[in-house]
């Protein structure tokens, strides 16, 4: 009897641990559940753009609000790394990979391999051809080309004459920027002089040319350039010989130095784009993916990326020069105005 009693004691201890163990377990894995974010990777090109920061704050910020998390590599400018960390996100199996590419004819593969292992892609700023991107969210970049031109014609540079020093060859923006640049320079009669290109947006390269055509820049009215980071190159070159606020120069991207060139004479305007609508749009639909959402709103178009039809959001540009730097720059907190009138204070506003 004794030998009974302890038996059932001893099976009715087991049940106990058993179902203590169970519970324990079971509560492990709805703290698991609950803990579980939405893992997004973001590849950048490299740094060396100004703005890049500024996409990268905003972008990690918003996700974070929204209960991602954001795993950010920078590539450096080197293609086969970017390659490798694309495989990176991929063996991590992220939610997400939202890509800046270097060369985007390049990365086909890497897209292909990551909607395979199901994961969503999308394309920041620069367009992947010929790949199936889930999202193709940039600036219009027709908008830009066409700013940049028009605020040449009204500095009359009709019946006059530019170069343009365009960014990288394979960033697929700048045949889109310079397509509609050129467009407006025919209708004006502009002739265009010579146009070359910046490997992987070396902005030295710019000063190099202009260093190695003398007599081209002799002739020229006007200096076309891909960003405000060649630009800045560009107008120190020419203030060694003293050109700098005779050649007319725009760029894009409303970098400090080139809104501080626009307020001291030496830059006619620059395009602005808010980094900051771009990075939380893109942050916004990069978690709705990962939740098995869709593209959608009025803004929402198609492109075609080679075989593929992809949904785009094109965010409007805003043209920058002297007469709006105030209210569109300062007034939007994206620099502060005693940064953009540094070289110059007896100009600054009240």
């Amino acid at each position: 009897m004794k030998r009974r009693i302890a038996c059932l004691a001893l099976a009715a201890l087991l049940l106990l641990i058993m179902a203590g163990c169970g519970k324990a377990e079971s509560g492990r894995e709805n703290v698991e559940g609950e803990e579980k974010k939405i893992q997004i990777g973001l590849s950048f090109d490299s740094f060396v753009i100004e703005r890049w920061q500024r996409d990268r704050d905003v972008f990690v910020s918003v996700a974070k609000e929204l209960g991602a998390e954001v795993n950010v590599q920078n590539a450096n400018g080197v293609v086969e790394e970017q390659k490798r960390q694309i495989d990176y996100f991929i063996q991590k199996e992220m939610d997400v990979i939202v890509i800046i590419a270097i060369d985007p004819s390049s990365l086909r593969e890497s897209v292909s391999k990551a909607k395979a292992a199901g994961i969503k892609v999308v394309s920041y700023d620069r367009l992947i051809d010929d790949a199936d991107v889930d999202l193709y969210i940039s600036f219009d970049n027709e908008m830009v080309g066409d700013m940049m031109a028009r605020a040449l014609v009204e500095e009359d540079l009709e019946n006059g004459s530019v170069i343009m020093i365009g960014g990288s060859p394979t960033d697929n923006n700048v045949p889109m920027v310079e397509g509609a640049f050129k467009r407006v320079m025919s209708k004006h009669r502009v002739q265009i002089l010579d146009s070359v290109h910046a490997d992987n947006w070396r902005a030295e390269e710019a000063a190099a040319y202009i260093y190695a055509n003398p007599l081209k820049i002799a002739q020229t009215d006007a200096i076309m350039c891909g960003n405000d980071d060649l630009a800045t190159q560009a107008v120190r070159a020419l203030a060694e010989t003293r050109q700098a606020g005779d050649i007319l120069v725009v760029g894009q991207d409303a970098d400090l130095a080139a809104c501080q060139r626009i307020v001291e004479g030496t830059q006619v305007m620059t395009v602005y784009k808010p980094v900051e609508r771009l990075a939380t749009r893109a942050a916004e639909e990069a978690v709705a993916l990962a939740k098995g959402g869709e593209i959608t709103g009025d803004d929402v178009v198609t492109i075609d990326s080679g075989k593929y039809k992809i949904p785009y959001i094109a965010l409007e540009p805003i043209s920058v020069n002297r007469d709006n730097i105030d209210e569109v720059i300062i007034g939007s907190g994206f620099h502060l105005k005693e940064d953009v009138y540094l070289n110059v204070p007896e100009q600054m506003p009240d």
